[in-house]
């Protein structure tokens, strides 16, 4: 596997190594000695997710103002630009994004530091997302942060509207989000 930190060194970009033959491929997700020595992250697993979207579906930004979550996200079918963003005050990166081309193509991971507000939008007809997470799902302090605020400036890859669920377009801006110290 090869790691390639992004201009916010704590996200990550994970590459496994891929052995294929006629037959298809194989390669390894996940192996928990392996992801610290290429990352440093000491954090454990405890919940795997897995979704499924639509062409332009729009996942985010979330994150959980208290049992926040790393999150180690890939693709499995289809294509995503996923996204990052520092909400860690204080942080020299503070509200500054990162994104990624993931696919089933690729095969890249990206490793989404506690303290970030995560998302996606879905390129290809539809893409099958799989993340793990540091922390469990505590639906009582999740939170959303707009995904086109101007404020953090997104380059999306589409124009136009998105489609989002409700708690996604009533999302708040980054000037009145609840933020990590």
């Amino acid at each position: 596997m090869q790691a390639t930190k992004t201009h916010i060194p704590e996200v990550i970009i994970l590459e496994p190594r891929v052995f294929g033959d006629d037959r298809g491929f194989f390669l390894e997700s996940f192996n928990a000695r392996t992801f610290e020595a290429l990352t440093g992250v000491t954090r454990s697993f405890v919940q795997d997710n897995h979704s499924k979207s639509s062409r332009y579906v729009l996942r985010g930004l979330h994150y959980q103002i208290r049992q926040p979550q790393g999150k180690l996200v890939r693709v499995v079918h289809g294509e995503v630009f996923d996204v990052a963003v520092d909400l860690r005050r204080s942080s020299p990166t503070f509200g500054q994004w990162v994104g990624a081309a993931l696919s089933h193509e690729n095969r890249k991971q990206l490793w989404v530091p506690e303290g970030f507000a995560h998302g996606f939008v879905v390129l290809s007809e539809t893409a099958e997302f799989l993340y793990k997470t540091t922390d469990f799902y505590a639906p009582e302090y999740e939170r959303s942060l707009l995904w086109n605020d101007p404020a953090i400036g997104i380059d999306w890859p589409f124009e136009g509207q998105p489609k989002l669920a409700a708690k996604d377009a009533e999302a708040t801006t980054l000037d009145k989000a609840e933020l990590f110290d």
